[in-house]
């Protein structure tokens, strides 16, 4: 037969009005409970991380945003003057002033078509 060991449970400590008011029963409860503390210490730190750095995404989308919204009417006003610069009208006025012997054509153009020699 194996000898006996004589294990005595950890008793609860008794609640008496002192031991609320001293700690006691918290200091019991903190002990038991550690490994969960720690477990929901950890995850709230883990949340909090992680909401900043959605806040900090969403920043950074939102001046995106704004840059390309900037960057789209920089373009639009490009191409309009572009447009403006390359009418026939422009560019007749631009080459008068210059005083280059180019002139607008009195015929208009005409397609040279290709004949089939394979027939």
């Amino acid at each position: 037969m194996e000898p006996q060991e004589n294990h005595t449970p950890q008793e609860a400590p008794h609640i008496t009005w002192r031991s609320i008011l001293g700690g006691e029963v918290l200091v019991h409860l903190m002990k038991k409970q550690a490994n969960l503390i720690i477990l929901i210490m950890i995850l709230v730190i883990l949340y909090i991380d992680n909401r900043y750095s959605s806040q900090q995404e969403m920043i950074e989308i939102d001046r995106l945003k704004k840059e390309l919204i900037d960057t789209k009417y920089d373009a639009l006003t490009i191409s309009s003057e572009l447009t403006e610069r390359s009418r026939q009208s422009r560019i007749e006025e631009y080459i008068s002033a210059e005083g280059t012997p180019l002139k607008t054509a009195s015929t208009p153009p005409y397609l040279i078509k290709k004949e089939d020699t394979e027939k």
